[in-house]
């Protein structure tokens, strides 16, 4: 990209930040090709097993060790794992911020801007499934992808919210142990990626997305506890939406400090105030800004922040259903082990509502929890969410193919065929990872497969 492309005020706020030779180096940076990175998902697979399955996978994302960059020839979402929901696609500097947060399981999680959802499946990751994870969106229309991914993901202590922080604020006061608050902003750090944002960019832009920046780090603070943290990143490199909107934050809320990144372990560039940035002529990323913030006790343990999480599958602990006859009718006839409870019925779709779940009377709730299905007729028809939420083993009737199994590409196809299988509901897998679900009458299969999941 020529440097006449992009805005001189731009030009001079890098110079400040890089030098005349950084500056340089970042322009040649932008003629090269943009890298392309996927994540493991934690929980299904772990990352050693995922590289085995795709061996197009190149060396690990430093600051993501469950994150791999791949050449976009390989083309990873048309194969049968994308809709098994082993990964997700996921720009490499996208993955720093969850990185970093220090989620484990128990915690409760708001990703505050969560749509499409890389950082709140990146978080549910980390949880497995133990604990309560909220992603919001303020937009209702960038929650349909939101959804998705995290159903495809298999994620089942999740709550997805189409809300204002503001009135978050007030309903949750203190509640969180950890905050991702990935703030629009000017964009700089997308121009490789993504032309309209240099044509989108303008003087005045950084100045209005840091009043928006101001008010979302202010309403995090105010929701959470004493001890958590906040994780703020943008994917721009404009100070005043990044070392300068740190500093204000620090001085109108005194409670907080900064838990110092460690750059080095990380493989990011450091800042003078302890945070983090990618720069795509350092590192192998786009642009992106990252600051921790702690509220309360750690200030004095003044903790290095690296990715050490651990990789672990945990299955969910059963106990009795009870109350709702149909569904407790269909677990007992399909499924190995019993649901988790609570639930909830909204109209005639069922949920199970994550453990430790605030009261969401008043929000404009897009998911309740965990997407089980519809209570139809006397009878319950379980939901494509309720399948990608169980393994293999908790389904009495399962059918599993391998990847390259032409049943396999006919089921995401949408298309019913011949299965030696037991009447009724089957979990449809391949390789042991749950597809969908199917019906079986007479040796024939009903595609039960979503239709807006089918592969084109």
């Amino acid at each position: 990209m020529r440097a006449d492309k992009l805005p001189p005020e731009f030009l001079e706020t890098v110079k400040g930040l890089l030098g005349e030779d950084g500056l340089r180096r970042y322009l040649g940076s932008l003629d090269r090709d943009r890298v392309y990175g996927l994540r493991a998902n934690l929980l299904k697979i772990t990352p050693d097993q995922l590289r085995a399955r795709m061996p197009f996978l190149r060396a690990p994302i430093p600051w993501a060790r469950e994150g791999f960059y791949y050449p976009p020839e390989s083309r990873p979402s048309k194969s049968v794992w994308y809709h098994a929901g082993l990964f997700y696609a996921q720009e490499p500097s996208a993955m720093l911020p969850a990185a970093v947060a220090g989620i484990e399981p128990g915690h409760t999680v708001l990703d505050l801007c969560a749509a499409p959802g890389g950082k709140a499946t990146q978080a549910a990751g980390y949880l497995q499934n133990a604990g309560l994870i909220i992603a919001n969106d303020i937009s209702i229309s960038r929650c349909k992808p939101l959804v998705k991914n995290i159903e495809l993901s298999g994620v089942t202590n999740a709550i997805v919210l189409g809300e204002k922080p503001e009135l978050l604020a007030r309903k949750f006061p203190r509640f969180f142990d950890r905050i991702l608050v990935d703030a629009p902003c000017s964009s700089e750090g997308m121009f490789r990626k993504d032309p309209e944002a240099v044509s989108s960019w303008s003087v005045y832009k950084p100045e209005a997305c840091a009043a928006v920046q101001r008010g979302l780090l202010n309403m995090a603070a105010e929701m959470l506890k004493p001890g958590g943290r906040v994780v703020y990143s943008t994917c721009t490199f404009e100070p005043r939406e990044d070392e300068e909107m740190i500093r204000w934050f620090l001085d109108s809320r005194k409670e907080f400090h900064v838990l110092p990144l460690n750059c080095e372990k990380l493989g990011i560039t450091g800042t003078d105030i302890g945070a983090g940035r990618i720069w795509p002529h350092l590192q192998e990323g786009e642009g992106h800004f990252v600051c921790v913030l702690g509220a309360g006790g750690e200030a004095s343990q003044g903790r290095l922040l690296n990715n050490d999480c651990e990789t672990r599958l945990i299955q969910p602990k059963g106990r009795r259903v009870g109350g709702l006859e149909y569904f407790s009718a269909f677990c007992e006839e399909y499924l190995t082990y019993k649901i988790p409870s609570d639930f909830a019925l909204l109209g005639d779709s069922l949920y199970r509502v994550p453990e430790g779940a605030p009261d969401l009377s008043g929000l404009r709730t897009v998911r309740s929890g965990w997407y089980l299905g519809e209570m139809k007729d006397k009878r319950f028809e379980p939901s494509q969410a309720f399948a990608m939420g169980l393994k293999m083993g908790s389904a009495r009737n399962a059918v599993n193919f391998t990847a390259d199994s032409p049943d396999a590409i006919r089921y995401l196809k949408g298309e019913s065929f011949d299965v030696n299988a037991g009447e009724g509901w089957a979990l449809v897998c391949v390789d042991g990872y749950p597809l969908g679900w199917g019906k079986v009458k007479d040796g024939r299969m009903k595609n039960k497969l979503l239709k807006s999941w089918t592969a084109g």
